[in-house]
């Protein structure tokens, strides 16, 4: 599967539409991580199991994205977007999005 954040995938061409596909997670924090964090506020750096937890997160969401692409029978998803929100204190969702096409082989 060909992910592309442009309009189209260079130097292929798109031969049909598939049409809107989006794969989503929600993550919420474990205590553990969450206190280790919470003691990184204090002395400041990167919290790396914040990071972590949110590429693995993103991960996922592309991942559930891909899928449906696939089952819309799509080779390709161009304008794809990555956003996440809050959903609850110490929970967070990822959605990835974009457009399912299939393009020339």
């Amino acid at each position: 599967m060909i992910i592309v954040t442009t309009e189209s995938v260079p130097g292929k061409e798109t031969k049909e539409f598939k049409g809107f596909v989006k794969g989503s997670t929600v993550q919420s924090k474990h205590i553990g991580k969450d206190i280790m964090a919470g003691l990184k506020t204090i002395v400041g750096g990167e919290l790396k199991e914040y990071t972590e937890m949110m590429d693995e997160a993103r991960q996922k969401a592309i991942g559930r994205m891909v899928e449906d692409a696939k089952e819309k029978g799509a080779n390709a998803v161009v304008c794809m977007r990555l956003e996440s929100s809050a959903v609850m204190q110490n929970a967070s969702e990822i959605i990835a999005y974009g457009t399912a096409v299939l393009i020339e082989e």
